[in-house]
């Protein structure tokens, strides 16, 4: 069962700042930099996927260690974890003491989910294709935040070895099919440089909040939400998969539009429906970026992410995600709950207006939202494919 200190926890990253010891014309910080990560890795893996060894599973979980893992590191300089990482003992005592941090919070997940954990990185096999995809778009992400730093810190300490030592890192992935892309052709760059865009784009701009979010590090908070309900009610790998990518992207349309908060979407009768209209307009200069054979798969993690869907003799159908728990629940239906991402949607916008109204930021608007969105959910049993919604949400009474 997900609970109230892991939440918390994860927006925790939200707080976290990258590169505080260089000037930094914009803000950046790990739970942004995390999502940018994943994205970049979607990018490397789409290139991979046919590959005997290559599991989507285990790009989505190793992210999100590696992730757990940076909550409680963060402070280490990364020449100096990079240096810990080359020792084993000293790796391996390193992770023992995340572990025990993060115990607590990730054992309601269960046994099987913390075994998992420990195994990434304590397994003695760490150069497998999802590792390094992972890997590979660790050094992307930071790279792109470097290109940033650099220009404002163009003689700075240090500058031109972090610049030698990221170019050295990318080299080593020049064999993977998806990073030789990147490399080579603009418009593949052109989308990775899109979605981190959306690093700039603040939520709630109306508002003063602590911490500070951004639409990228929302999605990724989603992400992780969607994939963590659809392992609670035990939902097939396609499921995972599809409703983690989902959570992932369901906002990429605002990279063009801006973040229009609900408000004011349905302040005016029919501006809801124009603006899904508007975003699907604009997605075109998306997909003249992409590959053709994403198109559908894009589509489906960004037009109508909060409708249900499963594949049935080769054509989309909308379904319940109750429906998807009773007679949809395998592979070979492609199944995405997009009713269980609204409610990520939902819960991890209030977790940014509880934890902002904590942290003394008072606003009308703040209350509002945390009551209304928690007032959705307030029945004894609210329940979606078998998630039991209320008690999450009763979590932070």
């Amino acid at each position: 069962m997900i609970r109230k200190a892991l939440l918390l926890r994860v927006l925790d990253a939200a707080s976290m700042q990258r590169w505080n010891d260089k000037i930094r014309p914009v803000e950046l910080t790990e739970l942004d930099k995390q999502a940018h990560k994943m994205i970049i890795a979607y990018t490397l893996g789409k290139y991979e996927e046919d590959k005997d060894e290559f599991d989507w599973i285990e790009v989505i979980e190793g992210g999100l260690f590696e992730f757990l893992q940076r909550l409680v590191v963060t402070d280490i300089k990364p020449q100096i974890f990079h240096r810990i990482k080359e020792d084993k003992a000293k790796y391996r005592e390193l992770n023992q003491w995340v572990f025990k941090e993060l115990e607590s919070i990730i054992s309601p997940l269960g046994d099987e989910f913390c075994e998992r954990f420990t195994n990434h990185f304590f397994s003695e096999a760490p150069g497998n294709i999802n590792r390094r995809i992972l890997d590979a778009a660790h050094f992307y992400a930071t790279k792109w935040e470097f290109n940033i730093i650099e220009r404002a810190n163009p003689e700075s300490y240090e500058i031109e070895d972090i610049k030698k030592s990221l170019r050295i890192e990318q080299e080593k992935n020049y064999d993977l099919e998806g990073m030789a892309q990147l490399v080579m052709y603009h418009r593949l760059r052109d989308f990775v440089d899109l979605c981190g865009q959306l690093r700039f784009q603040v939520r709630w701009g109306h508002i003063h909040r602590i911490p500070k979010t951004y639409v990228l590090g929302h999605m990724l908070m989603v992400a992780i939400l969607s994939y963590l309900f659809t392992l609670e009610i035990k939902g097939c790998r396609r499921r995972c998969i599809n409703n983690y990518f989902t959570g992932l992207f369901h906002d990429l349309p605002e990279v063009l539009t801006r973040d229009i908060i609900s408000p004011v979407k349905k302040s005016v009768k029919g501006l809801s429906r124009l603006i899904k209209q508007y975003e699907m307009e604009q997605m075109r200069e998306v997909y003249s970026m992409i590959p053709s054979e994403w198109h559908d798969e894009i589509k489906m993690f960004t037009e109508d992410e909060f409708t249900s869907t499963v594949r049935i003799d080769n054509k989309t159908t909308m379904v319940k995600s109750n429906d998807i728990s009773d007679r949809y629940d395998g592979d070979e239906f492609n199944p995405r709950d997009g009713e269980l991402v609204k409610v990520a949607d939902d819960l991890s916008a209030f977790i940014e207006a509880y934890s902002a109204i904590k942290n003394g930021s008072k606003s009308p608007d703040l209350d509002y939202a945390k009551a209304s969105i928690k007032k959705q959910y307030q029945k004894p049993r609210f329940d979606i494919g078998g998630l039991n919604i209320g008690e999450i949400f009763a979590d932070f009474d």
